[in-house]
């Protein structure tokens, strides 16, 4: 991150915004002190991106993993759901 001064900004402004749009976070200051930050826009893609770059969501560290692929077997009708469910209830 770099710092700026406002009359700075004023006098250069093309130079800090190329800074700027070559991925640089720019300060700028107004009589010592930290007024403004000045970065680069993006494109908002989504709300988890939005939400990871408020920090309020961390993404999983690891890749996404695949549901698993089961064999194809014999549906189960609703009757025979309704059945173990039942039985889980312990209502046999």
């Amino acid at each position: 991150m770099e710092t700026v001064t406002k009359r700075e900004l004023n006098q250069h402004t093309a130079t800090v915004l190329a800074r700027v749009d070559g991925g640089v976070e720019v300060v700028v200051t107004e009589r010592g002190l930290p007024r403004w930050r000045v970065s680069g826009y993006t494109e908002p893609s989504g709300g988890l991106d939005r939400l990871h770059r408020e920090g309020r969501y961390t993404p999983p560290a690891g890749a996404a993993v695949a549901w698993p692929q089961h064999g194809a077997g014999d549906p189960i009708s609703s009757d025979r759901v309704d059945e173990l469910l039942a039985e889980a209830r312990g209502e046999h």
